[in-house]
């Protein structure tokens, strides 16, 4: 009898229903999310993106439904939003062929702009509220620095669940490849990056981080950031 095959159950097919939305999280996201939404208008139109139904604020509050309420896929989405809306959305009936669809050609950069908007006010709260201490060794950092970052990347798994319009796609490719900055205090990102090669070197990624990084911050990265020859980082 010959071995059993291995599942990954990060891809196993989602069975339960998605959670029930909290009234009152909701209306927290809409008070938050609203501005960054609202500061995209004009570049939503310099993309000749025209008023549609399946617009900038439904996207958004699309992809926060997806991954908060642990929707299954488009179809349940689309359920969802012709019986009762989701977040700011009302009850608006289109088909599961227009959502998919309008996933796979909504830019990228517009979800990019809201993040960006977003993050001062995620700042902004963290420091209003109540601090627990920083650990020892954060503390005595930012004695000698004025803030301490952290940078990481990860090649983004391939496809494995695909779309009709998704056939054409080698098996198996991988997404790309992804580079974070998060500042240790708050824990929140500084800036993401983006490259479709998914087997592109780290230092790739060298010339974001030394536009991005002031003076008095000290870096914490691995050594995949230092392994070329040009490489303007060092180890110490």
């Amino acid at each position: 009898m010959g071995a059993s095959r291995k599942t990954n159950r990060s891809h196993a097919k989602k069975t339960t229903k998605p959670m029930v939305e909290d009234e009152e999280i909701a209306s927290q996201l809409s008070a938050l999310l609203t501005p960054a939404i609202t500061s995209q208008e004009n570049y939503y139109r310099q993309l000749g993106m025209r008023g549609r139904i399946l617009n900038l604020p439904l996207m958004v509050a699309a992809v926060l439904t997806l991954l908060w309420r642990e929707v299954a896929g488009v179809t349940e989405l689309t359920r969802m939003l012709a019986r009762e809306g989701f977040l700011w959305c009302r009850p608006t009936t289109v088909t599961q062929q227009a959502m998919s669809q309008r996933f796979l050609s909504f830019p990228a950069t517009l979800f990019e702009g809201v993040f960006k908007n977003l993050l001062p006010s995620l700042r902004t709260a963290w420091y209003q509220r109540n601090q627990r201490p920083l650990p020892e060794s954060i503390q005595f950092a930012l004695r000698k620095f004025s803030r301490v970052w952290i940078v990481d990347s990860s090649t983004l798994e391939a496809l494995f669940c695909k779309l009709k319009s998704l056939e054409d796609i080698p098996k198996g490719q991988l997404a790309g490849k992804m580079a974070t900055v998060i500042d240790l205090m708050t824990r929140l990102p500084v800036d993401i990056w983006f490259q479709e090669n998914p087997r592109a070197s780290d230092v790739n990624f060298e010339e974001n981080i030394l536009q991005l990084v002031p003076a008095q911050t000290l870096l914490l990265l691995d050594r995949g950031f230092c392994c070329a020859r040009k490489s303007r980082f060092r180890y110490y």
